[in-house]
């Protein structure tokens, strides 16, 4: 019996070469945007990107629109909003719920859902609080132990899951409410616990790099570390002999990432400077992605989210996995807890509850990561939290209340999860899903 080697090969259609890449234009065969590129130069941008919105591979360009329109609209409406302060203070506050939308996002990887973030970002915080003030334990050691608790507390949600067989759902939401009463039963009658300002977790959020080189030093490292790695990996794609880009598709993806580093280096530089907490979110969000698209762990996750079956004739430990990914949406539930008690300067019976959950789910899902599983990338985190905290800023810059910035939030999620429903069977009738 023959083997179709093709078949078998590791890694998505896209990394692979098609023999014959103008008997593939008329059909639904994905053809390798590197080597559109490398034939067509320019007309290969084109035929790639229409390629992708026939076959409902929209990435992140709805997100990215959105956000543009919405910060067109609140500069038109109030001068202020696109001042260096405005958006230094926009990018310090999305920092606490993006933080956890990064670990939602590992959950949604897997096609479910976490409820209990909100209540274990608020034990996180009250866990500090005690420990470092009314116990006075070092702050460094309080603050490990706060993130350890967020990641036993997820890796309990995922023993619930993975070995029992209660749906997610349920457990988190179980979770939700349990957690949110220790956190008030640890805060005690007082319910506030006031945090040093001047302390370790005081200035994950109000300490500024002031020096002018810290943001262009930053902006630089970014534009070299991604050049290279983008030139090194298309020397070793060339080697292995699969479809690298040309150079100067890497350098001309290179310059518009310069362009953007160094027009937000300025910004920063036009008011305190860079933000310690947004330096501290631009290495989670590196190291998250290389976890989730370089290691086989990034792979195993992506292929439950595509099919738990197939996973587990595989050979993947698909409990494992599952309580390690609740454990993971866990720790950033706690670190994204300490960034919120950082902005604060305190720790008290409201966080983690209102709205705090659904922002911080419908940043990850308006960022790209889809409801369905198997689909999205830490980053959405960043595009999605970013276009959330710029819809608060921008109504409350208006004097807007509170309602109407629910509504709009909602609609903005209905509309994405339009757009990803939409997505799924435009790609299913493409058979592409």
């Amino acid at each position: 019996m023959s083997i179709d080697k093709t078949s078998e090969a590791p890694g998505t259609p896209e990394d692979h070469m098609v023999e014959n890449p103008e008997a593939a234009k008329g059909s639904d065969v994905a053809v390798d945007p590197r080597l559109l590129v490398r034939e067509q130069g320019l007309a290969g941008y084109v035929t790639e990107f229409k390629r992708k919105i026939k076959g409902g591979d929209l990435g992140s360009i709805p997100v990215v629109i959105g956000l543009a329109v919405i910060w067109i609209i609140f500069q038109s409406l109030n001068s202020n909003f696109l001042t260096a302060g405005n958006l230094s203070d926009i990018s310090v506050a999305m920092v606490g719920t993006g933080m956890i939308a990064v670990g939602i996002v590992f959950v949604l990887l897997l096609g479910e859902i976490d409820l209990s973030v909100g209540s274990v970002s608020g034990v996180a915080g009250a866990v500090f609080a005690v420990l470092s003030v009314n116990e006075g334990m070092n702050e460094w050691l309080a603050l490990v132990l706060a993130i350890l608790t967020g990641t036993v507390i997820g890796a309990i949600h995922g023993f619930f899951f993975a070995r029992i067989g209660v749906p997610a759902f349920a457990v988190t939401l179980a979770g939700l409410l349990f957690w949110q009463g220790f956190m008030l039963k640890v805060l005690g009658d007082n319910g506030t616990i006031n945090l040093d300002s001047d302390g370790v977790v005081g200035k994950l959020t109000s300490y500024y790099f002031t020096d002018v080189a810290a943001a262009y030093g930053l902006a630089i490292a970014v534009t070299v570390l991604y050049f290279l790695s983008a030139f090194y990996g298309n020397r070793r794609r060339e080697a292995a002999g699969v479809p690298s880009r040309p150079l100067s598709d890497t350098i001309l993806r290179t310059a518009l990432l310069a362009v953007v580093s160094f027009a937000v280096a300025i910004v920063y530089n036009q008011y305190k400077g860079l933000p310690l907490a947004v330096v501290l979110f631009l290495a989670v969000l590196l190291l998250t992605d290389f976890v989730l698209r370089r290691t086989a762990y990034g792979r195993k996750v992506f292929a439950l989210g595509g099919s738990v079956e197939a996973s587990r004739r595989a050979g993947i430990n698909v409990e494992l996995v599952r309580i390690s990914v609740f454990s993971i949406a866990g720790t950033f539930a706690a670190i994204g807890g300490l960034f919120v008690a950082s902005k604060i300067a305190s720790a008290n019976q409201g966080a983690g509850t209102g709205e705090f959950l659904m922002n911080v789910i419908a940043a990850a899902v308006i960022g790209g990561t889809s409801l369905f599983g198997g689909r999205g990338r830490t980053w959405n985190a960043l595009l999605g939290v970013l276009v959330i905290v710029s819809i608060q800023y921008g109504l409350a810059l208006e004097g807007i209340a509170a309602p109407v910035q629910y509504m709009i939030t909602g609609g903005v999620l209905l509309a994405t999860v339009v757009i990803d429903a939409v997505t799924r069977k435009t790609q299913k009738s493409a058979g592409r899903a």
